[in-house]
Formats: structure tokens, sequence, C-alpha cells
């Protein structure tokens, strides 16, 4: 397909989850829909969260209470439509009288538990820890309460798989470096990352969804007033070995009045996050503070027997989340809700922003963008990506699939089984097509990431580097020596698909 020469009816910049989630929505709906992404996918905020979907039981203190509707019946929607990636997490928190009183909690969980329709987690409750609790001695009450977790950044592949499915082109390593408005469409230049190649596509419409860089992207490309501030806060997480061996996530409590939460990750970690603190600066220079680090080890300590040290850190990772500017006092108070803004030239070429938003109500705010931009498309279908499984989700007992695959693959070792069927669902069988052994599936680079799928995130995941397959597409990183990282890049850069990707450099097209 020509690109330069069709007019797309949609560009969609930014390849996150907002921007992946609108592709696919729109595409969904009968639009010629193109996606562009300066990296590669969930490359920055949307693969840096706390892999929560969440109503967002702390947003209740700040009375966000049409935010945490919206996202508890997103919740559910979610659970249905990507079961193989979302699955349900019991949440503990303990009881720290002087920090929040017990009513207030209660409160919050009836709340909580009654703002929008539970379909598939329990109702809260009270709890009190015994002797064989992960938590220290002094703590013996507490609240438990459901949410779900999530692989963020496989949330935003399937979104893009989606998309594509339903026609859309999707072009990683692909910047936007220029737009502008001539004979009633978007001119948009773009920039190849890897090679340096200069394109140009036609676009009806735009939407602006590149996150950290959603007002800086006017000033750059559009040459144009950004309609809403920003406000840069960053979230930092560790990794450790696993705390405690329970299935429950904890929320802590903190005399700041700040919350963390822990999380089982991966099997045999924990997930320790995030901070809220102000940032300034390039957004892809983020990274976690010695303050930081030092704020979520004395969290966790003064809630856990086990005590964890700077020693037991396995990795850390920090994202920049791009709140909408309400002028509220400190980073934590800002709200997580977006907006969406229209801006048009003669009611043609219409340019969407989105600004704020978090991951739990990605789909609603895809389905709002889209319908915002719908009176340009008189024949635009109606929507559909609440009832539709994501990639990979189109199965109803998890149970029932893992048998269905034990029976047509049972030479696949069971600890990668699992693995697989967490990360692809049914689309296992795709990955598997025609292997009949492990043998089949080639060389093991470690940590039972085999030939077979490196090529397969290649060919069908847009993965062109290590650092797309081992955390992004898997998260095989928090197993993977050096030596093995530096070979699987090795083996990705003699991949023909790649190759051919990097050989453009120096070429012009028009």
């Amino acid at each position: 397909m020509n690109a330069i020469n069709e007019v797309f009816d949609l560009a969609v910049i930014g390849g996150g989850i907002n921007g992946a989630g609108i592709a696919a929505d729109a595409a969904g709906r009968g639009l010629n829909v193109v996606l562009c992404e300066q990296n590669d996918l969930a490359s920055a905020t949307s693969s840096k969260s706390s892999k929560l979907i969440h109503g967002g039981l702390r947003y209740l203190e700040h009375y966000e209470f049409k935010l945490v509707r919206q996202a508890l019946a997103e919740r559910e929607i979610l659970l249905k439509n990507a079961p193989h990636i979302i699955k349900p997490l019991q949440f503990r928190l303990p009881h720290q009288p002087h920090l929040r009183p017990a009513w207030l909690i209660r409160i919050g969980l009836f709340l909580y538990n009654n703002l929008a329709r539970r379909v598939s987690l329990p109702a809260s409750k009270g709890i009190k820890f015994s002797h064989d609790s992960p938590l220290v001695s002094n703590i013996t009450k507490g609240f438990e309460y459901s949410d779900a977790w999530v692989d963020d950044a496989r949330l935003v592949i399937l979104n893009a798989l989606s998309a594509q499915d339903n026609g859309a082109i999707i072009k990683t390593q692909t910047q936007c470096i220029k737009a502008i408005r001539e004979d009633k469409v978007w001119v948009i230049t773009l920039k190849d990352s890897l090679t340096g190649v200069i394109s140009f596509i036609r676009a009806r419409s735009i939407v602006n969804a590149a996150g950290p860089w959603v007002a800086q992207l006017f000033s750059d490309a559009f040459s144009l007033k950004s309609p809403q501030n920003i406000r840069l806060v960053k979230g930092s997480h560790i990794v450790v070995p696993r705390i405690h061996a329970q299935p429950e996530a904890y929320m802590l409590q903190n005399a700041d009045q700040r919350i963390i939460f822990v999380t089982p990750f991966e099997d045999d970690f924990s997930l320790i996050g995030t901070t809220d603190v102000e940032y300034k600066g390039e957004p892809s220079d983020v990274e976690i503070s010695d303050d930081e680090i030092d704020y979520l080890l004395d969290s966790t300590n003064a809630y856990f027997k086990k005590k964890i040290s700077r020693a037991d850190i396995i990795t850390t990772y920090s994202g920049v989340r791009p709140l909408l500017d309400d002028e509220s006092v400190n980073a934590q108070a800002v709200t997580r809700d977006y907006t969406l803004e229209l801006e048009d030239l003669a009611d043609k070429t219409p340019i969407l922003s989105v600004f704020g938003g978090k991951i739990t109500t990605y789909r609603k705010l895809a389905e709002a963008a889209v319908d915002k931009l719908s009176p340009y498309f008189p024949n635009i279908g109606p929507t559909w990506t609440a009832d539709t499984p994501l990639p990979g989700g189109n199965f109803d007992n998890i149970d029932l699939l893992t048998q269905g695959i034990k029976k047509e693959f049972p030479w696949l070792p069971s600890a990668l089984r699992t693995r697989l069927i967490r990360s692809y669902g049914t689309i296992i069988f795709a990955l598997l097509n025609n292997i009949d052994s492990i043998e089949a599936m080639g060389f093991c680079f470690g940590a039972d990431l085999y030939e077979l799928e490196i090529n397969f995130l290649i060919e069908h995941e847009w993965a062109i580097n290590v650092e797309d397959i081992i955390w992004r597409r898997t998260k095989r990183g928090l197993y993977l020596s050096m030596s093995q990282v530096a070979f699987i890049q090795q083996h990705i850069d003699k991949h023909p698909s790649v190759v051919e990707r990097k050989s453009l450099q120096n070429k012009k097209t028009i």
C-alpha cells in the first residue's frame, strides 16, 4: 500500500494506551486509520504504571466520584474482554488508626462497593491479621477489597493488534515532525527514528495522543498554541524478590497521606510503588531518585516483617504521567481524569488532543474521542469495544483454555505454558502453529525465551530491539543475564525484517 498517495481519515500521533485505544476504536468503526509512534508502542508512560486496573480508592478522598464510578465500570468490562492479561487481585489494607480512622475507610469502601455494579469481584470486608501474617506484629486489623492486575504494555500491544485487524496501519519508530493544513487535509511529515528517512502522509483529521509530549507537539509540529497545560508527575517503582508468599497485594498508608502498593509480580517478585513527584525536564530522561528509593524502602519496611534494602532491588522504572493541570497544590491531588480538546478550521481538518487520563479508563476515553470526531465522518459505525474481546481474549474460562492447550501441545513445559497463556491467550495457537516439540521452538536464549517467540514478536508485534521483547512484550528481562540480553539483540539484528528496516538509511520518499 502506498501511504503517500492515500488520504487517511485519521492519523493518531502517539502509541501509548490512549493512542492505541483510539486507533482500535476508530478502525473498528470503519475509519481509515494510521498510528505513528516515535519509539516503541508503550515505551513511555503506558509501560511504567503500577499495572493495576482499579477504580482508584484513594481518589475518593479528592471527591473524584465520577472518575471512580467510571473506572469501576470499566474494570468489569476489561476483566471480561482481556482475561489473559487482566486478572482479579485482592488487596489488603492494614489499618493504622493514627493515619486514617476506621470509619473513614469503611465509608470509602462502601462507596467503592456501590458506585458501580460489581459483577465478578467480591465486596470489601474487614479482616484480622494472624500470627503468620507477613506484616509486623503490631498490625492486627485491616480491610480487604478487590481490583485487578494488568500487563500494561501488552494491553497497548493488543489494542494496536485490534486496530491492525480492522485495517489500521501501525508505524512504530516513526516521529511526527510537522503537520500543516493544506487543501482541506493535514499533510504530515514523518521521520523514521531508526534511519532518518523522511516521508509524508495525508489525513482528514489528527489525534494528538502524545502523552507527556502532548503540549510540546503543538509548538514543535503543529505551530499552534496548546489549548491546555499539563503537569508532569513522576511515578517510580522498584522490583524486589517476593516479600511474602501470599497471593494478595497490599495497600500501605504513609504519614504523608500517600499510599503505595506492594503487589505480586511475575511469580517471583514484588512490585513496590508508586511515588508522586513533580517533574521538570525531558520525559524520556526520567529515572528514579535516591530519595524515591529510600521512600519506597522505608514505607515497605515499616509494614512487613521481611526487611528489604537497596541490595535487594532487581530493577527500577520511572514514568511521567501527563496530568491535566488543575492547579492542585501537590502532585498526589492532581486529577487523574482526562479532557479532550477539539480544534478545527472552518469545520474542516480537525485536531483532537488528549490531556490526562489513566490506564483503567482508556477504553472509555477512546470511545469518547472517536465520538467527538464522528460529526466529520457521517458514515462512521457504532461503538463496539465494550462487548468485543481484545485479541487473544476470546475465551470464557482460563482453566478450560489451559486444558485445551495442554491437550494440543502436551510437550509444552508447565511454566512456559502458563506464561504464554498469560501473555497471548488464544494467540498462542498462532504462535505455536505447526510446532510439535520444544526443540522445534528453536534456540532457548534463557528464561524460557525461545527463538520462535522472539521471531513471532518481531514479525507480528512490531518488536525491533531487545528492550521491546524482554520488557514490554514479555518480562523475561527480570531473569536474563547481561550476556543473554546481548545475545538476543544479536539475533534480532540479524532478523530479515529488522535488517530490511534498517537498510533504508539516507533514502527519502515524497
